[in-house]
């Protein structure tokens, strides 16, 4: 079957859009405002269950393994993005179910498109901020630094994919702008 924490970590994917799903058909299809909005903020509850389940593993004595990492940016990445996600959802269900407007497309230049690709990074700074703390955490728990190196590794690898969105998108936006702003002077 696999290792339990992978399953554990698959299973609050899936049970966190089945929430959101729930939530939102709740909300449009069935017209039931606070029913879906009880549903909706129930969403973090998965991230609860996973950070349990991550702590109970290696307080068994386990030694910190990949599977860990992967449970902390799973829960730095569903913190930092789980209300934007939540948002964009929403959008389209309102649009699709209860005639709301044309869900919200990113700007594709300009100063707006640098603003959005800044505030996407500051999401994701957020999610490596809380993955580092709950890495700190789950090392806490062990208390042997020897047994927690895969944790440190799997930061260090998220650092990595910072810095090169970090350069990718608003580095680069920034100063595509203010190259186009130059030139239309």
């Amino acid at each position: 079957m696999g290792e339990p924490l992978v399953v554990l970590i698959v299973a609050c994917e899936v049970g966190f859009w089945v929430v959101l799903g729930a939530g939102l058909l709740a909300r449009y299809a069935l017209r039931r405002r606070t029913l879906g909005a009880v549903l909706l903020a129930c969403t973090p509850v998965v991230d609860v269950v996973l950070l349990v389940a991550a702590v109970l593993d290696l307080r068994a004595g386990g030694e910190a393994r990949g599977v860990h990492g992967l449970a902390a940016i799973y829960l730095g990445v569903s913190v930092a993005f789980g209300h934007s996600m939540l948002r964009w959802a929403d959008q389209r269900f309102a649009h699709r179910f209860a005639g709301g407007p044309p869900p919200v497309k990113p700007p594709r230049s300009g100063p707006e498109k640098v603003r959005y690709e800044w505030r996407e990074w500051g999401k994701f700074a957020l999610a490596w901020a809380i993955t580092g703390a709950v890495v700190l955490l789950l090392a806490f728990v062990v208390s042997t630094p020897e047994r927690t190196g895969v944790l440190w590794g799997q930061l260090r690898t998220m650092t990595v994919v910072g810095v090169v969105w970090l350069l990718g998108w608003p580095v680069y936006h920034t100063v595509k702008e203010g190259a186009a702003g130059k030139s239309r002077r």
